[in-house]
């Protein structure tokens, strides 16, 4: 029995993707940030599709080295093996999408931290613990690095397990182009050629483009090249082709590529070849560690490059195991797939980041319920929304599980403080009481502020809506939840939707579920759903149907409070705990609001104030806390 599946070795850096398309570098306006680097695309690649893997690299003591170790643990890949270099910075690339074929590209790695990686930063009881140890070629262009990466190899072969190798030739990063050819794959190099072969016979798997064929066997002719590969090592070589896709040799090399064994391929729109091999090989591992045969390998190694091909960047682009399975059963519907809506969705919501299986918010993004209490002013409402986050940080206490909704017009400081404390973060949109829905004016007509949102913040809007509504102020709200859901969705944001249809009109066991098919209807697919209590099971049953109907991925529902006594709550959180996809609760005024009164007033002290709130919540997390135990009790 292994602990990981996968050990990669080398690069770890922070990509600096363009976020314009077509046009030079010289001319990019703006920048999406990404981890990168082919060992660390693959650890998480492979992930994604279930293995367990770790990556060996150093990063940088600084912003960056943080950005590479926290995603890592987001993706679900070990950090173990990553070590922080006191000396060095964090490597970067910064690079762009020109066309199908170009993309300009220049590496930033003098004397960067993982370059610095040498023999002492490899455990041998680490490698014993893996079933296979990757290694990619640019690591063994140092003699430092070398060193490094031969131990791990010989350490993976003494204690029985499988080797790959990612040629992964970048010739400027063996010094034989200068800095302005970070996208040159090919340049002839005896130099390069010889190192590759020296560390050849230690690998049971190579994987290689025909131009990285050429430089491992020292020839143009890649069946040539092959075999000059082939005479130094005994390991299973796959040839990557393009739009031919791939073939596996594990024997003598044939006369024509052509004979080799080979997995379907997938003919998709190339939008971006970047980050194209490590897809490949993510999928290639998976199919090689769980023992299936080359042309089965090839197949989830050729579907998960034309994923990586067809979406910006290259690790975000990389798909779940549920992604994989779903495109493999259903095949292409549009060769565009990162304008095929239904997998785009399945994409999204099965690469979502944190657990948030349960969810205990303090709500106190209220506006108009704050400015009207005696005693406001705005410089007072930004200090009590500040003890209000005080107050959550003391009953969450670092645990994972705990919310605030905060807004940013009168709560930005809580707000910004927020962020890194560990803390889910929605923040609402809405303007206060509107029906039809109009959205804060920070926002902007195209929802363009969402760019300026911090990455972990929920985007939350509450409509109040009702099954009964004309058809003209039905389309008109759904238009604005549209419009603000895809603007989330363009800008990496998740988002909450909150209905609240008794404050418009009767409701019945029916009337939220009607609701929720309408908007998903209208293609909003939120990621949560934030529900008025509902008083009897039925209602519960209808709602949580209705979104199974329509997303299995869902992140769950969370119940909102409408200012209700404690007694009356608890009675709603025990109807509502029955069910798995409620998640938590999202309640303020009656954890706030007395206090809120009070302390505007002047009767009522920071630390009493926070002190009360505190309890105040700590009571209702007890109460909702358990229900849910007693309901899981009574299932069990």
């Amino acid at each position: 029995m292994k602990t990981y599946d996968l050990i990669t070795i080398g690069r770890a850096g922070v990509d600096l993707y363009g976020a314009q398309i077509g046009g030079r570098l010289e001319d990019m306006g703006s920048f999406r940030k990404y981890i990168g680097g082919s060992p660390t695309n693959i650890a998480c690649g492979t992930a994604r599709l279930g293995l367990k893997s770790a990556l060996i690299t150093r990063v940088g003591d600084e912003h960056m080295g943080r950005f590479i170790r926290e995603q890592l643990e987001r993706e679900g890949v070990d950090v173990r093996g990553v070590k922080t270099d006191p000396e060095r910075l964090t490597a970067l690339v910064i690079l762009g999408i020109r066309d199908e074929e170009q993309f300009p590209l220049i590496f930033y790695r003098e004397n960067c931290a993982d370059m610095a990686l040498s023999e002492e930063d490899i455990d041998e009881g680490f490698i014993a613990e893996a079933r296979s140890v990757l290694a990619t070629g640019t690591h063994l262009s140092h003699p430092r690095t070398e060193a490094a990466v031969v131990k791990a190899l010989n350490l993976a072969r003494k204690h029985g397990a499988k080797t790959a190798l990612d040629i992964d030739y970048r010739p400027n990063l063996w010094g034989v182009a200068g800095h302005g050819a970070g996208e040159s794959r090919f340049v002839e190099s005896a130099k390069v050629t010889a190192k590759l072969q020296s560390t050849l016979h230690l690998f049971d798997l190579i994987v290689g483009t025909e131009e990285e064929f050429h430089i491992a066997g020292g020839s143009t002719d890649t069946v040539a090249a092959l075999r000059a590969v082939r005479a130094v090592t005994a390991a299973t070589l796959v040839c990557k082709r393009g739009a031919k896709g791939a073939v596996a040799f594990e024997g003598p090399i044939p006369e024509s590529l052509d004979s080799g064994e080979a997995g379907p391929g997938f003919p998709i729109e190339v939008f971006n070849v970047l980050g194209a091999g490590d897809g490949f090989f993510s999928g290639l591992m998976k199919g090689w560690l769980d023992g299936e045969t080359w042309p089965r390998a090839l197949e989830y190694a050729n579907a998960c490059g034309a994923f990586a091909v067809s979406r910006h960047g290259c690790t975000p682009a990389y798909p779940s195991l549920e992604e994989l399975r779903f495109f493999l059963t259903r095949g292409i519907v549009r060769p565009d797939l990162r304008n095929d809506a239904e997998l785009e969705q399945i994409h999204w919501s099965t690469n979502r980041k944190g657990d948030w299986s349960s969810l205990r918010t303090f709500a106190f993004d209220h506006r108009a319920q704050l400015e009207e209490m005696a005693g406001y002013s705005a410089r007072k409402g930004a200090a009590f929304k500040e003890l209000c986050l005080k107050a959550t940080l003391r009953v969450a206490g670092g645990r994972p599980g705990y919310g605030i909704l905060c807004d940013s017009r009168i709560g930005r400081r809580a707000l910004h403080a927020a962020s890194g404390s560990g803390l889910w973060i929605g923040r609402p949109c809405e303007w206060p009481g509107s029906r039809p829905l109009r959205l804060e004016p920070e926002l902007g007509p195209d929802c363009g502020g969402l760019e300026e949102w911090a990455r972990e913040n929920v985007v939350k809007v509450l409509c109040f809506c009702h099954p009964d509504d004309t058809a003209a102020v039905r389309a008109e709200q759904e238009a604005t939840v549209k419009r603000l859901f895809a603007a989330a969705r363009r800008n990496g944001l998740e988002f909450l939707l909150e209905v609240i249809p008794s404050k418009v009109a009767p409701v019945g066991d029916t009337t939220t579920a009607t609701l929720i098919r309408q908007f998903y209807a209208a293609g909003v697919f939120p990621d949560w759903w934030k529900l008025e209590p509902m008083r009897t099971k039925a209602a519960w049953e209808n709602a949580i149907a209705a979104i199974r109907e329509h997303d299995r991925y869902t992140r769950g529902i969370v119940v909102l409070g409408l200012d209700a006594p404690e007694a009356e709550l608890a009675a709603s959180f025990e109807v509502a705990a029955g069910f798995d996809l409620v998640k938590g609760f999202a309640v303020g005024r009656t954890i706030f609001g007395d206090v809120a009164r009070g302390w505007m007033a002047g009767d009522l002290a920071d630390a009493e104030a926070v002190a009360e709130m505190a309890r105040r919540y700590a009571r209702l997390c007890d109460i909702w806390d358990r229900a849910r135990a007693a309901a899981r009790e009574k299932a069990a």
